[in-house]
C-alpha cells in the first residue's frame, strides 16, 4: 500500500467530509486558501499523490487508476465507510473522474476543476518529459507558473507570493517521479468512462485558463450526465488565485443536492 501523507482539519459541521486532491508538480499546500475557508463546517481532507509532497515516492509506471486507487484506501481509512465531497484539481480532478468510475460507493459528489478528459494529441506531454530528461524540472518551472496564474494576479504581491511558492514545490519533484506523472496525465481517456459516471458532478473551468482550456470542461460536463458547468475568473490553479469564490462555487453546489 502506497504511504500518502496527509493533514486533516476536523470541522463543525454534520456534512460529508471534503477531501481535496491538488495538480501535477504540487502538493496538498495548494489548498491552503480554500481550507481554510472549508474547515469551518467540515472536516477537510487534504493529501500528497504518490510522487508527490511528502508521500512516498514509487518506482515503475504510474497510471491515474493507480492515483484513484490511492485516494480510495486514503478515503476509507479516514471516513469511516461514510461518502466525502470529493474536489480534484487538474491531475486531481482526472483522479476525481477515475474515482467516481470506479469507486462511486466513496462520494457523495466530485468536482473536477480546471482538468481534462483525453488529450487527442500527446507531443505536449512528450516534449515536456524530454525536456526534464535533458535539462531537469526548472528548465520548465517558470513556465509552468506563467500558465498557472493569470499575469495580473502574479503583478500583486500576494500573486508574486504564490507564484514563487508554486514554483519552489515544482522545482523540488523527483524527478521521475514527475516523469511518470506525466506520462499518467498524457495517457487519460475518460470519454467512455465518464458516461457511466452516476455520481453528482461539479465541473470548474478556468476562463483564463491556457494549460487546460475551458473546451476540455465542456467535454467533460456533457459527456458525465447531469453534470454542471461553472466557470471562475483565473488560470490554471484557480483554487490558489481565487480561494474564496472557488469555495463558494463549492457550496452553492453541495447545497443543492
Amino acid at each position: 500500500m502506497t504511504r500518502l501523507h496527509f493533514t486533516r482539519e476536523e470541522g463543525q459541521g454534520e456534512g460529508p467530509m471534503v477531501v481535496l486532491s491538488h495538480a501535477l508538480g504540487l502538493d496538498a499546500s495548494m489548498w491552503d486558501g480554500v481550507a481554510a475557508l472549508l474547515r469551518s463546517d467540515h472536516t477537510v481532507l487534504r493529501y500528497d499523490h504518490r510522487n508527490h509532497g511528502q508521500s512516498e515516492r514509487v518506482p515503475g509506471p504510474l497510471s491515474v487508476a493507480m492515483l484513484a486507487d490511492d485516494a480510495a484506501t486514503l478515503i476509507r481509512q479516514q471516513a469511516g465507510g461514510a461518502p466525502v465531497h470529493f474536489v480534484g484539481l487538474s491531475m486531481g480532478g482526472m483522479t476525481a473522474q477515475a474515482l467516481a468510475a470506479s469507486h462511486p460507493e466513496l462520494l457523495s459528489s466530485i468536482t473536477v476543476a480546471n482538468s481534462a478528459a483525453f488529450y487527442p494529441d500527446k507531443a505536449p506531454w512528450v516534449a515536456r518529459v524530454n525536456t526534464i530528461r535533458a535539462q531537469g524540472i526548472p528548465a520548465m518551472a517558470d513556465g509552468a507558473v506563467a500558465r498557472w496564474l493569470t499575469p495580473a494576479f502574479l503583478a500583486t504581491p500576494e500573486g508574486a507570493l504564490a507564484g514563487g511558492a508554486l514554483r519552489k514545490t515544482l522545482v523540488a519533484s523527483d524527478t521521475e517521479g514527475y516523469i511518470a506523472s506525466c506520462e499518467a496525465v498524457g495517457a487519460i481517456d475518460f470519454r467512455d468512462s465518464n458516461r457511466r459516471i452516476g455520481v453528482p458532478t461539479l465541473v470548474i473551468a478556468g476562463t483564463q485558463d491556457e494549460a487546460t482550456p475551458i473546451a476540455l470542461s465542456h467535454e467533460i460536463a456533457d459527456a458525465i450526465p447531469g453534470a454542471q458547468l461553472v466557470t471562475i475568473d483565473a488560470a490554471h490553479i484557480s483554487a490558489m488565485e481565487r480561494p474564496a469564490e472557488f469555495a463558494a462555487l463549492l457550496r452553492a453546489f453541495w447545497s443543492k443536492l
